[in-house]
């Protein structure tokens, strides 16, 4: 199920004489705005694969967990490849209501067809509402699960936006991720 973007970026990167490099830093950032699920029932909140009860749901082509998204997005852009919307483009509908776990399944690849793994991963989920705490080990337990690494080397915080913004009223969820891959 790889998307062209996928093929294409993997084909130029063995074409080139890349280095090499003991580690690579990569940063992911994601935000989806949140509506009422009284409004528009099929909509859910996903954090790292876990279902969060919530008034709200994210409105997004695939699951629209923002974690998930913004740790694809680390990792391929530690890798120097492209984004998530370029890999599985939300115009593509074989990615429709797609689970969020296939992405970081593809990204997971991509990292040890390179020959990396996790060194370490820190990830901050923004949001006013719900509360993230109660689900963080859950959340935790998950990301080490989809990404092959001991807990050691996951962390997950959360924030709120202080009422600013379209984060602050919960209108929207955002994420950023930065990880370390370590050469294996």
């Amino acid at each position: 199920r790889r998307s062209p973007a996928a093929r294409g970026a993997v084909r130029a990167r063995a074409g080139s004489k890349s280095m090499q490099l003991p580690f690579r830093v990569g940063h992911g950032f994601d935000l989806h705005r949140l509506e009422l699920v009284s409004e528009m029932p099929e909509l859910k909140l996903i954090l790292g694969g876990v279902e969060i009860a919530h008034d709200r749901g994210c409105v997004a082509h695939s699951d629209g967990d923002v974690l998930l998204h913004c740790v694809v997005d680390a990792i391929t852009g530690a890798l120097g490849l492209p984004d998530i919307g370029q890999l599985f483009p939300d115009n593509d509908p074989k990615w429709k209501g797609c689970t969020s776990d296939v992405f970081v399944a593809e990204a997971c690849r991509l990292m040890r067809e390179e020959g990396y793994e996790i060194g370490n991963i820190d990830c901050t989920i923004i949001a006013q509402r719900p509360k993230i705490s109660p689900h963080k080990p859950a959340i935790k337990a998950n990301l080490c699960k989809m990404l092959g690494c001991d807990e050691s080397a996951v962390n997950v915080k959360a924030k709120t936006h202080e009422k600013v913004d379209s984060l602050g009223e919960n209108r929207s969820i955002a994420c950023h991720t930065v990880v370390m891959l370590m050469k294996v």
